[in-house]
């Protein structure tokens, strides 16, 4: 990977990613801030791991609510 792309991808703070992962949920993104999470994923491994536990959720919602 680049170090343009680590640089921009810590531009945005976990927390920040953390929020847009929630609101992921609740609405559609824009296009910035899809941009935003995508790079700091690329880059965090504690995000992707949130990333990951926010679609077991999301997938355990969905079939409960079936």
């Amino acid at each position: 990977m680049k170090t343009v792309d680590r640089i921009l991808g810590h531009l945005v703070s976990c927390k920040d990613v953390t929020h847009l992962l929630s609101e992921r949920e609740d609405r559609a993104l824009t296009s910035f801030e899809r941009i935003k999470l995508e790079w700091h994923l690329a880059v965090c491994k504690a995000c992707m791991a949130v990333e990951k536990q926010f679609r077991v959720l999301h997938e355990a919602m969905r079939r409960y609510r079936q």
